[in-house]
């Protein structure tokens, strides 16, 4: 049993608690109690007036399936030899011993969404990982957490380039919509054989994992939201880049957004009008948001980072906040286990030298089910 005293707590719902100890049992938040009404067989940690917030989770990673520093036996991301490929599973490209599941923990991240890159309309299956361990298996939060598409720029590209559909956005679409109509027609058919696509697509039909669609532009996010009704599909709409050019449209959609990774450059036409005042603009339109590195677009250890931009340009920072504890918990749907500190969920949270949101702080003790990581 584990109790944290004296310190500042952002329970990351908007409270903020000076007066209140943090009791830890088997690994889970148990209650916040008043200072010094601990019993005498806790472990205590003395927090020193240091502050204390859930720990950090970041919604659109290709942590661990895209390897730094080791060139192409480590880009695992990416399977390009079709542009349709709902079968692949991220979980089975993740090295967990990768640098960067280090940076992560070093930075506060505990949790991070991981999942096939952009290259193809359909990538496949997400997995959602706590990010300390050694055995992928023994890391998993949520499996599958969500089925990867994408839209615009990235399939014409690598697809469109090698002289093979999709070569236009209009192309993009109709391979998307065809593989829909194409599990559709698989859940009805009651004679039929086992398709690994079409069993993965299948639950994106039935509701149990969201589509999760990567949209720049505009105009790919109206297309995305397009697909949405026709199909009756849950969907989060991935990057957002020109959100803000349409949200109140985006927000008769009930979908969520994770918004990033804006730290990068306009390395493609896509990011021209990008910029830190986007998730602002969702936010007041009343649209849930994250915000996200896209590691290793943006280095993971640059979340809090993203957060610090985003206070910059209207936030508050218990919004902010949000973006990366509370609000990512539920883009991914694990609310009852992480991103906020409250009875019954995993004691996964981080103990800073100062605010979090001064660059000069750092994380200095980093738990993740109550075990310091």
């Amino acid at each position: 049993m584990l109790a944290i005293t004296n310190a500042i707590i952002y329970d990351g719902k908007g409270n903020r608690f000076e007066d209140q100890d943090l009791i830890i049992e088997n690994g889970k938040f148990a209650k916040l109690v008043p200072a010094s009404k601990i019993p005498d067989f806790y472990h205590v940690i003395d927090a020193q007036g240091k502050v204390l917030t859930p720990g950090l989770i970041d919604v659109h990673t290709h942590l661990g399936i895209s390897e730094e520093g080791v060139g192409l036996e480590g880009a695992d991301y990416n399977e390009t030899s079709s542009s349709v490929t709902p079968s692949l599973r991220a979980i089975d490209g993740i090295n967990p011993m990768e640098i960067g599941f280090e940076d992560a923990r070093k930075s506060g991240v505990t949790t991070a969404q991981i999942m096939p890159g952009s290259a193809n309309v359909i990538g496949g299956e997400m997995v959602i990982l706590k990010t300390a361990g050694n055995i992928v298996d023994e890391m998993v939060v949520k499996s599958p957490s969500g089925m990867k598409a994408a839209l615009g720029e990235n399939p014409k590209r690598f697809h469109g380039g090698k002289g093979r559909m999709p070569v236009t956005r209009m192309g993009v679409a109709a391979q998307l919509r065809e593989k829909l109509i194409e599990a559709q027609n698989y859940l009805h058919n009651e004679e039929k054989e086992r398709k690994l696509d079409l069993e993965n697509l299948a639950k994106v039909l039935k509701k149990e994992i969201p589509l999760r669609v990567h949209a720049h532009r505009a105009d790919d996010i109206l297309t995305a939201l397009r697909i949405k009704r026709e199909f009756d599909i849950d969907m989060t709409i991935e990057h957002c880049t020109e959100g803000h050019k349409i949200a109140a449209f985006i927000a008769k959609h009930d979908v969520k957004v994770s918004v990033g990774p804006t730290m990068s450059t306009r390395s493609k036409v896509e990011l021209k009008d990008k910029g830190w005042t986007t998730i602002k603009t969702l936010m007041d339109a009343g649209i849930a948001c994250s915000l996200t590195t896209d590691h290793p677009v943006v280095g993971i250890d640059y979340l809090v980072t993203s957060a610090v931009h985003a206070i910059r340009n209207g936030l508050s920072e218990q919004e902010a906040l949000q973006t990366i504890t509370l609000n990512a918990a539920k883009h991914l749907g694990i609310e009852d286990r992480v991103g906020s500190i409250e009875p019954g969920k995993d004691a996964d949270f981080v103990i800073w030298s100062g605010s979090p949101f001064d660059l000069l702080s750092k994380a200095e003790h980093v738990y993740i089910e109550g075990e310091e990581v």
